[in-house]
């Protein structure tokens, strides 16, 4: 029953998935069009024969896409749209590092030292991501033993004791790409007039790297971090669960009482969390302003970082538990005794 609610599910996403895509596409070749050179030359733009056959050429890719990860997610290890994703992120950076070197070493704008600086404070700001990613508070539990006569004996020596895992970070990037959508607003709705204050508007939330779009999104993450998060963790499913199955925190009562607590601890990991998902998100406007090429600097946060970070977690954990699950009991035979050296 599970598997057939689970494939209608999939068949629903890969629908809504055209439709937006056939939305999606005329708007995205407008604003191509609106980004060239003034003196680029497009043969049949303004035809409706060109933006049909654009937004169906569009519409395949995203579809042979979306059909290419699920056979990756089926036949391989890890999400297929996820990799394809980190794919793509990973194909621009060594395009932007070689013009980081170009303007570094090649240009003499601060020489070779000033870039393995760069790569080290990179390298640092990864290592940020994968605490950030994998950084939990841990809930002990205790579980009741069973005695021979069928009644639980709630003592701390006697029962199996394990934990909750609540991550700092449990919404994951999903806050900045919300924060991301929302920014488009403002300047989407002031460039529809000419006065000069909605030009003025426009212009701010349209510099991805100025102080005011900086400060609007971190808020924007802050916030969609907070609402993620509650709709996603579901204390009270947690507690009711853990009352069923005989377990209790220490010091806590079960039920209500347990599902306050998970609560109350969720809104104190999560708050240093938003922060540091937010200061990781604006990190790359904080890079530019110290001299650094814009493509270069996207590598030092926002959601490439994060994605490419949490991808690569997820497929390494995966590979970790296939190998533990199919080559368990060769790893255990596999070692030979050695002889006792007399």
């Amino acid at each position: 029953m599970v598997r057939v609610e689970e494939k209608k599910l999939n068949q629903i996403t890969r629908w809504l998935t055209i439709a937006i895509t056939l939305v999606q596409g005329p708007g995205y070749i407008y604003n191509l069009y609106r980004t060239l050179p003034s003196n680029a030359f497009l043969l049949g733009f303004d035809s409706f024969a060109f933006l049909f056959s654009s937004v169906l050429i569009l519409t395949t890719g995203t579809i042979f896409a979306m059909w290419l990860g699920e056979k990756i997610t089926d036949k391989g290890i890890g999400n297929g749209i996820s990799l394809l994703i980190m794919v793509g992120i990973l194909a621009r950076l060594p395009q932007a590092l070689f013009q980081e070197f170009t303007s570094k070493v090649t240009n003499n704008n601060g020489g070779p030292m000033l870039l393995v600086l760069e790569i080290i404070v990179w390298l640092l700001v990864i290592i940020a991501c994968v605490l950030l990613v994998m950084a939990v508070r841990k809930i002990p539990v205790q579980y009741a033993r069973r005695t021979t006569t069928g009644d639980f004996e709630q003592d701390m020596l006697g029962g199996n004791r394990q934990w909750i895992p609540l991550k700092l970070n449990s919404a994951g990037v999903m806050p900045i790409i919300f924060a991301q959508a929302i920014m488009f607003i403002p300047a989407a709705v002031a460039g529809l007039s000419k006065s000069e204050t909605s030009q003025s508007i426009a212009g701010t939330f349209s510099n991805m790297f100025g102080f005011w779009y900086c400060l609007v999104f971190a808020m924007l993450i802050v916030i969609f971090t907070f609402f993620y998060t509650a709709i996603t963790v579901p204390t009270n499913k947690m507690a009711d669960d853990l009352k069923r199955s005989g377990g209790f925190i220490p010091g806590v009562k079960p039920g209500i009482e347990t599902a306050d607590f998970l609560d109350k601890i969720m809104s104190l990991i999560t708050f240093p969390g938003a922060l540091f998902l937010a200061l990781i998100a604006v990190f790359p406007a904080i890079v530019v302003s110290l001299d650094v090429q814009q493509s270069w600097a996207m590598f030092y946060g926002g959601t490439s970082l994060i994605i490419m970070v949490g991808v690569a977690i997820d497929t390494i954990q995966q590979i970790n538990s296939y190998l533990l699950n199919k080559h368990y009991d060769g790893l255990m035979k596999s070692g030979k005794n050695r002889k006792a050296v007399a």
